[in-house]
């Protein structure tokens, strides 16, 4: 039975709010906290490096027995703080980076100290203070009761955990001795009265053999006016949606709350159809009231599918990562102020809730974090900046891979492409219109009654030859691999998988049996690593019949999905191979699916298992970076999902997941010319670039709108492929460092108050200022130049030069359909390619041009080049790769341009000297902001053998546009050498 999905928006009667979650509504209000923890000062001992201890107290009904304490800080910089109990309780071991654990030392402090913080000296409070960190600049101050720490960078206050004395640690006891506190409620019942079931929809419903659909239940509301929980079940039973979680641990929930003193924003915790800045929620934490919160509910992580998600909505989405940052000014001895950046990352993959509040003071932010289950294990990152952050959360969960170049370029995708006649007739458009694109891409459709890893040899006789005509002009295609398998004794791959007993089972130990796209489905269990490996050795090309390793992957669904489950997912009670419960790796589903399928794409490369995967992922968590690319789901063609694209995106980059992109145009609906063009710009300034459409949308390719949005179109992706190697050296920058590659722009200008919660433009690396255009009709936008020192600004394409006055301005600036106000950061270089090709494989060869755009003060300039195979790991195996520093700098007599060999920190310990023979030369030199042209060129290479020889250069001067061109330098960008213009 083919079943339609009804577009009318999300049903928000699947989900649950905190008022339907036991664990939620027990600890979001709580009144009296009087019974607090504390360190039983006797136990404290110090091993290894980590300060461990005996916890006391807390509330006498969670069956308190003492607690274990350890903190530990690591060389990296950041702290860990771990509670736990004596009974076991499943954690992933597979997630935290080695190199990121490597223990350091806390030195104790007195205050006689220098780097005794002047706060602390004032507190009378027993308390352990201790030094760590590179140069002893952070400080940890371990108070004993009741149990509070506090993280002092560089002396000043940057973040405390159980400041409000919420923390909370629900032991595990046995259901036995305790009676059940709340009501029991009564066991599914048959939700179908004997109907016959032939589908569920993606909503949840089934669809009956009589043609009926089942209808939708209207679930109770669990909350008084006042916003406190009416007394139901859920400690140790609870429904929802007609499905019942039977808990057999019973409730194991911890929690704890964190401040961020002078924060003036927080940041993190994505994924949410919501703004950059975290907006606050109504919970007891909120000032002036409970009720002042801009959200009455809490922010929840917890993977869902979720599809036509509506905006400004708190609501769990497809991934979440439980990183929360704060920043804010801070007053400096010397005077005026400095933008200071902390970090919290919450190591728990179990359902979360997070509360935001403002402080009293209305100058710091508070977070009230509530899991289901798992440890209280979190990791303090002192910063103090922002890249610091980033370098010391990527130390825990890694960097993201280095994408293979193609992945960068632009995705042409479909739900579905008919039939290999369908997929020769886009592609032959792309040729006729000598368009540029890398990637088309084939959604469940293209196998045989959703059998994953199969063919509908019907439409796609021939998928070996259809990839051959794809790949003879550079271009790769992706097909869909999602995690359900279909029961089909038939089916080789289900056949083999119940038998080896790779399946999520249930709660009584049977293979699960869901609903989804196939009808009757199983999930493996990707939690185990036998099941991880069996899955990687699917993609072997004698396994994948029709696949070529011009062929990659795309992991949809994997949250995971079910239909007729509760929230359209799997029962919490569902158990892995290993008999751990789902509630504590659902999140981990689908990182750990995409990470079995990224190895499958480089073991299937034999005999050297070289070539770099791509894999498309729609759930994720912390670690998802180190395999592949996610993007933001089930969009709407609305102005408004264009809209909050830019802040989700920029949201799960600064969690540590920088290569993610938004469907181009919305997946869901019908977008008119305008809309699609200027979400075409839009999304080509972001990293991963796709267009993608529901079946049931008109076509969606760049062509269909006419010639002048073709046009258009068209320019825009040009313009893509030319700062290819640009965008390749971020995406490098971010794999070394941990960086974003789309940025806030608090992350490059961290002392500008104005641009603290701005959301509608960002930074590609630290040289492109974005503003798109989000709003119909518009013609012009307002965009903010910042300028913390007197760099100024340059316009994209004209290069002219654009002052700006100290501490940055709003301007408004022309914006006609053909135009995405795009800006150059005074004082960089920006590395290009601009002959026009059909895919990036083609572009390899190809010279650079270098545009210069000098600092209106220094009258310098400095921009990297990254440069390697663009396809294998050949960079990390052979060290086969090579980093280029190019440095400009003009006087009244004389300016000169150097090209050399620069490292990117940090480097592996284990990474030799770079070495890479690029075949690739300069052929164009643009200098914006010039106002007089040189009165000679000439260029000096340094010489491999014998003496070095200066060449004269041609060049041109437009006295209008103020712009410099040096034509056919001609060096290698892989050799030093030096331009040198001399002015009479």
């Amino acid at each position: 039975v083919w079943f339609t999905i009804s577009v009318n928006g999300v049903d928000r009667s699947k989900f649950r709010k905190c008022s339907d979650t036991g664990f939620c509504r027990r600890y979001r209000h709580v009144e009296d906290r009087s019974e607090q923890y504390s360190i039983d000062e006797s136990s404290m001992e110090w091993k290894d490096g980590k300060l461990t201890a005996a916890v006391l107290g807390g509330p006498r009904q969670l069956f308190s027995k003492p607690l274990s304490l350890s903190i530990i800080p690591y060389e990296s910089g950041t702290v860990r703080v771990k509670i736990t109990e004596e009974a076991f309780r499943w954690e992933p071991s597979d997630i935290l980076q080695p190199e990121g654990l490597l223990v350091s030392k806390f030195t104790p402090l007195s205050e006689s100290d220098s780097s005794y913080p002047a706060a602390l000296k004032t507190n009378t409070e027993r308390k352990q203070v201790l030094q760590f960190g590179e140069g002893g600049r952070g400080v940890l101050a371990v108070y004993l009761s009741p149990l509070r720490v506090e993280m002092y960078t560089n002396g000043v206050l940057t973040v405390s955990a159980n400041a409000l004395g919420m923390m909370h640690f629900e032991q595990k006891h046995d259901s036995q001795a305790h009676a059940r506190s709340l009501e029991s409620v009564q066991d599914e019942v048959d939700r179908h009265g004997g109907k016959e079931v032939v589908d569920y929809g993606e909503d949840g419903l089934a669809v009956y053999a009589d043609g009926t659909r089942e209808e939708k239940r209207v679930e109770p509301d669990t909350t008084k006016e006042d916003g406190s929980r009416r007394e139901l079940s859920g400690d140790w039973e609870e429904s929802f949606g007609g499905h019942t979680d039977t808990k057999p641990e019973g409730p194991m929930s911890v929690g704890m709350d964190f401040t961020f003193p002078h924060a003036a924003e927080v940041y993190g915790i994505p994924e949410h159809a919501s703004s950059l800045a975290l907006r606050t929620t109504s919970s007891p934490l909120s000032q002036p009231s409970p009720s002042a919160g801009k959200y009455k509910e809490p922010y929840r992580l917890y993977n869902l599918d979720v599809f036509e998600y509506e905006l400004d909505e708190p609501m769990a989405l497809y991934g979440h990562i439980p990183v929360m940052l704060g920043h804010g000014l801070v007053q400096q001895p010397s005077g005026g102020h400095i933008g200071v950046t902390a970090g919290v990352f919450w190591f728990n993959p179990t359902e979360t809730f997070v509360d935001v509040s403002e402080t009293v003071t209305g100058t710091g932010r508070h977070s009230h974090w509530i899991s289901e289950t798992g440890n209280i294990d979190f990791f303090l990152m002192p910063g103090p900046s922002p890249q610091d952050v980033w370098r010391q959360y990527s130390r825990l969960t890694g960097t993201q891979q280095l994408p293979p170049l193609f992945s960068l370029g632009y995705h042409q995708c479909r739900w579905n492409y008919r039939d290999e006649r369908d997929v020769n007739a886009v592609e032959s458009k792309f040729e006729e219109l000598d368009y540029p694109y890398d990637v088309l891409w084939l959604d469940i459709e293209h196998t045989n009654g959703k059998r994953y890893f199969t063919w509908d040899k019907r439409p796609f006789p021939n998928p070996i030859e259809m990839q051959k005509n794809i790949s003879a002009h550079g271009r790769k295609m992706v097909t869909i691999v999602d995690p359900h398998i279909k029961r089909d004794n038939q089916y080789a791959i289900h056949k083999e998988a119940e038998e080896k007993g790779l399946y999520v089972k249930n709660k009584d130990g049977k293979d699960f049996d869901g609903w989804c796209w196939p009808g009757q489905s199983s999930y493996l269990d990707f939690t185990d690593a036998r099941v991880r490996e069996w899955w990687a050795g699917r993609f072997a090309l004698d396994k994948y019949e029709g696949s070529t390793l011009d062929l990659f992957t795309w992991n949809d669904m994997n949250e995971p999905s079910v239909f007729n489950g509760p929230e359209v997912s799997m029962q919490k009670d569902c158990q892995n191979i290993n008999g751990i419960e789902h509630r504590y790796w659902h999140n981990l589903y689908g990182i750990y699916m995409q990470r079995a399928t990224a190895e499958g794409l480089t073991l299937r490369d034999q005999p050297t298992q070289s070539l770099r995967p791509f894999v498309l992922s729609r759930a994720f968590w912390s670690g998802s970076q180190k395999y592949g690319a996610i993007w933001t789901g089930d969009n709407t063609a609305t102005w408004g999902h264009l809209k909050i694209s830019a802040p989700m995106l920029l949201s799960i980059g600064l969690a540590g997941l920088p290569f993610a992109g938004a469907d181009v145009g919305g997946f869901f609906g019908e977008p008119g010319a305008e809309l699609f063009t200027r979400w075409y710009q839009a999304g080509s300034f972001t990293p991963f670039f796709r267009g993608h459409a529901h079946h049931d949308t008109k076509r969606r390719e760049p062509w269909v709108y006419g010639d002048v949005h073709t046009n258009i179109h068209r320019d825009v992706a040009m313009t893509r492929y030319s700062l290819l190697p640009y965008w390749y050296t971020t995406f490098y920058i971010s794999y070394r460092t941990g960086v974003p590659v789309m940025r806030p722009m608090f992350a490059e200008f961290p002392n500008t108050e104005a641009v603290f919660d701005m959301d509608d433009q960002w930074m590609v690396g630290s040289s492109l200022l974005v503003k798109p255009v989000t709003d119909a009709g518009a013609t012009s936008v307002d965009v903010y130049l910042p300028a913390e020192e007197a760099h100024g600004w340059y316009d994209f394409r004209s290069l002219a030069p654009i002052s700006v006055r100290l501490g940055g301005e709003v301007m408004n600036v022309r914006a006609p359909l053909d135009t995405i106000p795009v800006f150059i950061r005074g004082g960089s270089i920006i590395p290009r390619k601009m002959r026009l090709r059909r895919s990036s494989k083609l572009m390899f060869y190809d010279p650079y041009t270098l545009v210069i755009t000098p600092d209106m003060t220094t009258q310098k300039a400095t921009g990297v080049l990254y440069l390697d195979d663009e396809t294998t790991l050949a960079h990390e195996k052979q060290d086969a790769y090579a980093v280029r520093q190019f440095e400009y700098e003009a006087t009244q007599e004389k300016a000169t341009l150097k090209c050399s060999a620069v490292t990117i920190e940090p480097v592996p310990a284990d990474t030799g000297v770079p070495s890479f023979a690029a075949p690739n030369s300069v052929e164009r030199v643009m200098i914006g902001g010039q106002s007089r042209a040189p009165t000679k060129v000439f260029i000096e290479v340094s010489p491999v053998n014998g003496a070095s020889e200066k060449t004269e250069l041609e060049f041109t001067f437009d006295k209008n546009a103020k712009v410099l061109t040096i034509k056919k330098p001609g060096a290698l960008v892989v050799r030093d050498w030096e331009i040198t213009l001399t002015y009479a």
